[in-house]
């Protein structure tokens, strides 16, 4: 069987695992050498000059410096290509590293316009609007796409669901308006379990490999899966700037694959459950969800992504004192930023994940983000359920805006 016809739980378990029965061993290896021997000098200085300028190993050739390529790195960029139907992917040291050299590639192109498609993750959004890489963003909504883009766009980034208001957006309507453009589609919370995006018509699909493809809070990467030749850009700048995964990283990324579809449908689960029973609670004035109609007014669930995730946020009437109240409160919730873990987490995005962004793309201060994990859903329901009545209780003064409409 190939690998495309191979069921995505499948591929999961063996992708970027082909290599493993000539080498004799079924569990995956790992690579932690940081330099390698050259067979001689006009070899090794030819692997040097492929490798350093994006290229592949070269076969009879050495890997020379784990700077440029690493084969536990490469296995793990293997199964994410074939989990995203991608032609290749590229692993970086951290999700803000990727989305990093996929702007500083752009100057290869000589497009230095970005435009980006708000609410992105904070640090997205903050790198952008810095004009640390040298590229200039516009900043707009789905529909402002089209009227955005100029002769000197480089690319479109967009993240759906988005963090941390869950809205989904429609990335064919997105490709559509983009032209020509490329499409960056920030992938972290669907994963490819629920949205295969190059499937959709971008260009790239970009995750945070700390949150669901760990998934156990033990480790942080970036992949960005692509065409050969994007990839191979992204290559040379990560060669450039240092910016490879670690090998014990990607050895830790790789196993963590092979129970993402279980894990992610698990919290999937569970998630759908606890934001029906959220819109219950008078403490909560609007639940963020993509599961029902309301928050997924286009249609997206069953076309573009197989299901609404894991992911929750939600809006307190007694705004951001009882954000802090009901995030001090938790017993079972670990009051920490990521997602994506198989325990679950809470946050405040205003004052962390996008503190540093624009004021006018700062979530509400009632907003507080839910990363659902794999426990019990009525050990959760209750730990939220305390948490809420102390929290409504030391806010009481903002009881009167419990008749607002709900986003659920």
């Amino acid at each position: 069987m190939t690998p495309r016809t191979l069921h995505p739980d499948s591929l999961a378990v063996h992708a970027g695992r082909e290599d493993l029965t000539s080498l004799g061993v079924h569990a995956l290896p790992l690579d932690l050498s940081s330099t390698n021997p050259l067979p001689d000098i006009e070899t090794g200085g030819l692997s040097y000059e492929v490798l350093a300028t994006g290229g592949l190993p070269l076969e009879g050739g050495s890997h020379v410096y784990a700077r440029l390529w690493n084969p536990t790195v490469a296995r793990f960029e293997t199964a994410i290509a074939r989990l995203e139907h991608a032609e290749e992917a590229v692993a970086f040291s951290s999700g803000m590293a990727a989305i990093t050299a996929v702007l500083l590639s752009l100057g290869e192109s000589g497009k230095r316009h970005v435009v980006a498609v708000r609410p992105l993750y904070g640090g997205t959004d903050h790198l952008l609007a810095s004009g640390l890489t040298g590229v200039e963003a516009t900043f707009c909504t789905p529909d402002g796409v089209a009227a955005s883009v100029r002769p000197d766009t480089g690319l479109v980034i967009l993240e759906s669901p988005a963090n941390p208001t869950l809205e989904l957006v429609d990335i064919r309507a997105v490709v559509a308006a983009a032209g020509d453009v490329p499409v960056v589609v920030d992938n972290t919370f669907a994963t490819p379990v629920l949205q295969r995006p190059l499937d959709l018509g971008a260009a790239m699909s970009l995750h945070s490999a700390t949150k669901y493809l760990g998934g156990h809070g033990d480790v942080v990467g970036g992949v960005a899966a692509c065409d050969a030749r994007t990839a191979a850009a992204l290559r040379r700048t990560r060669a450039i700037t240092g910016a490879i995964l670690h090998p014990l990283a990607a050895y830790l990324l790789h196993r963590g694959l092979a129970t993402l579809p279980l894990r992610v449908r698990a919290q999937q689960a569970s998630a759908q459950i606890i934001a029906e029973w959220l819109t219950t609670r008078p403490e909560v004035v609007a639940v963020h969800y993509p599961g029902p109609p309301t928050g997924d007014p286009h249609g997206l669930i069953g076309t573009q992504q197989d299901g609404p995730g894991a992911m929750i946020s939600i809006e307190l009437a007694g705004g951001f004192a009882a954000a802090s109240a009901l995030t001090s409160a938790v017993e079972l919730f670990t009051h920490a930023v990521s997602l994506g873990s198989v325990d679950s987490l809470i946050q405040h995005p205003a004052a962390l994940t996008h503190r540093p962004v624009q004021s006018e793309a700062k979530p509400s201060e009632a907003l507080v983000r839910l990363s659902i994990g794999l426990e019990a859903t009525e050990d959760l329901i209750a730990d939220l359920a305390q948490a809420l009545s102390i929290a409504g209780a030391d806010s009481a003064t903002g009881a009167d805006q419990a008749t607002m409409s709900r986003a659920y």
